[in-house]
């Protein structure tokens, strides 16, 4: 059973969520919380595994209840859910710590699937909201990001894995690609984030943007 938290400052928007949560088998919402400062002290009495964070609330915003979360240890893990008018929170909230980010127009489906991705370990890296804000704000994505060289330790096959995660490919799409077993994607993106010391995807996103692998406007 995935256990689920959900942060938001609308009442409304939490009861609509926990609604299309609740008829699922696999997860269960553990707790709700109006603001960031609500949703930390929650979870030191809560176990949960994901937190479905809102990006602009009062007391303290999702950024840094994101920040404070994912510092705090590995788990819960962070989904945060945006608009396209509060892009510099989301990236804000990526470069905290956060597991993925979607719209809130997002279709129920997709975030039930996103949900269990993170649950599991990974991240979602939405190829259309993605692409849009490391577009926008690769050349602010940190102090060092104009002088961080790519990695010599990755072997050209793991560049290649690396340049098509930061993509919004899915390990599915870019076994297609590169006309290999998904499971074999896996075993490199593995490799990648031991290698270069990242937690997951989207950190692996953030990397490609800041070693130049990757250049605003999509070229690499």
């Amino acid at each position: 059973m995935i256990r689920v938290v959900l942060v938001d400052d609308q009442q409304l928007v939490r009861a609509g969520f926990r609604m299309v949560l609740d008829y699922q088998r696999d997860l269960t919402v553990v707790g709700e919380a109006g603001d960031g400062a609500e949703a930390l002290r929650l979870l030191r009495t809560t176990e949960a595994d994901v937190v479905v964070m809102d990006l602009r609330m009062p007391v303290l915003d999702g950024v840094e209840a994101t920040r404070r979360i994912c510092a705090a240890g590995p788990a819960p893990r962070v989904l945060v859910l945006t608009t396209f008018d509060t892009d510099e929170e989301a990236f804000a909230a990526l470069q905290a710590g956060a597991s993925g980010f979607l719209l809130k127009s997002v279709p129920p489906e997709e975030l039930l699937a996103a949900i269990r991705v993170v649950a599991g370990g990974e991240a979602v890296v939405a190829p259309r909201v993605t692409r849009r804000l490391l577009d926008r704000f690769a050349g602010r994505l940190g102090p060092d990001a104009a002088t961080r060289a790519p990695s010599s330790d990755l072997t050209d096959r793991e560049t290649e894995v690396l340049l098509l995660v930061a993509q919004g490919l899915s390990n599915l799409e870019i076994g297609g690609r590169l006309r290999v077993a998904e499971a074999t994607v896996k075993t490199h993106i593995g490799r990648i984030l031991a290698k270069l010391g990242l937690r997951d995807r989207v950190q692996a996103v953030v990397y490609a943007y800041e070693s130049g692998l990757v250049r605003p406007g999509g070229d690499t």
